[in-house]
């Protein structure tokens, strides 16, 4: 008998891990040795268990898919499973290195089957998203190029995971305990977000932000 596919999920919902788990558990070729809700625990995750393939979020407070890809060794290949079907996501993470993404949309069984293909070497996007990437790489990309946003801009790293969370619906404590800080200083990064990005209130902030996909 051949040894099962091992595959890592990182993904910052835990019950999306949970069902993701449970979808592959119903393949007798498919084991799920770990998990990570971050960059750093899949990191390290990812490096202490050796997995053949990574399924891969693209969109977490503290970094994401692209931030994964350039810190793990080589070895594993990574397919991003993301809820984001933008060409500009698609194609960061498949310049990064990825060999593959598929929405959140996928059925368990077109999983199992996509994690077959890329630990087998193929590449595998959902149907649409496989233009993006031939449109990118000739040259003939739909996305635009991403404008110019100086209030963006003007965030720092941090200003901005903090920002993230809170357009997340994440309270100041979440936010303090996922990133390891005082409340005080998530209600500093807090108010300099605000300021920056010249919303008035917490809801305006949240609208602003998920109008540029910022979740």
């Amino acid at each position: 008998m051949t040894e099962p596919f091992r595959v890592f999920l990182v993904d910052d919902h835990a019950v999306f891990r949970s069902g993701v788990r449970a979808e592959l558990a119903r393949e007798a070729d498919i084991e799920v040795v770990g998990e990570a809700g971050g960059v750093a625990e899949a990191v390290s995750g990812i490096d202490s268990t050796k997995p053949d393939v990574v399924l891969l979020d693209v969109h977490m407070p503290d970094g994401g898919g692209v931030a994964v890809l350039n810190r793990i060794s080589e070895g594993p290949v990574c397919l991003a499973l993301s809820v984001s079907d933008a060409a500009e996501d698609v194609i960061a993470v498949i310049r990064a290195g990825a060999r593959g993404y598929v929405t959140k949309t996928i059925s368990g069984s077109e999983l199992a089957d996509s994690v077959r293909r890329v630990a087998g070497g193929d590449a595998v996007f959902s149907p649409r998203l496989a233009g993006f990437v031939l449109d990118s790489f000739t040259g003939r990309s739909a996305a635009p190029e991403p404008p110019l946003d100086p209030e963006l801009d003007s965030l720092t790293p941090r200003e901005l995971e903090v920002l993230r969370l809170l357009a997340r619906g994440y309270t100041y404590r979440e936010i303090a305990e996922d990133l390891f800080i005082s409340i005080k200083t998530v209600e500093t990064h807090a108010s300099n977000v605000l300021r920056k990005t010249q919303q008035s209130n917490r809801n305006a902030l949240t609208r602003w932000a998920h109008k540029r996909r910022i979740d």
